[in-house]
């Protein structure tokens, strides 16, 4: 039995290149539309939340169907709003208006969540779904909205550690 004079430390992790260049960080920081963007993202959240609970309730009482509806409606156009202004901020930042490396997943399940927001509207105009069938599609977009959002939050979470100086290294 030897003892070990090193310490073992563990794997070191993986160098994660930044999520800007310091001219993109420098675009991001000059367009407006990134304070659009810090102004929409909470305002789209506190609307999702709301409607969840419409949602719910509808779906449990079968009370507010029309409050949950309209709810639902405003979500998607809110969705909608920061969707094309996020389009204009990735072009304003990274020069391409969706699918950027930097956040080309995100912008590949935004589609998805795009895709479940406007089916539930195609169903709502043609009454393809009866109330119940809608807002479960609803549920089903919001689920997606969720994971979106924690997608988005991860990102800017790393990005801004891996700004950070490494004064604990």
């Amino acid at each position: 039995m030897g003892h070990r004079t090193n310490i073992d430390r563990g794997p070191t992790a993986p160098r994660v290149p930044p999520l800007y260049t310091p001219e993109e960080r420098l675009r991001r920081d000059r367009s407006p539309w990134t304070i659009v963007q810090g102004v929409l993202a909470p305002l789209q959240f506190l609307v999702f939340l709301i409607s969840l609970v419409l949602v719910l309730r509808f779906l449990i009482t079968g009370q507010g169907h029309d409050a949950a509806t309209i709810s639902i409606v405003v979500k998607t156009l809110v969705l909608y709003t920061i969707m094309i202004t996020g389009a204009i901020w990735e072009k304003d930042v990274f020069g391409v208006y969706l699918f950027h490396p930097s956040f080309y997943w995100e912008d590949v399940f935004s589609m998805l969540v795009l895709a479940l927001h406007t089916a539930y509207l195609v169903a709502l105009v043609t009454g393809s779904l009866d109330a119940h069938q809608q807002m479960w599609l609803a549920l089903a977009a919001y689920a997606t909205y969720v994971i979106n959002a924690g997608q988005f939050i991860l990102k800017l979470r790393a990005a801004r550690l891996s700004a950070q100086p490494e004064a604990y290294a």
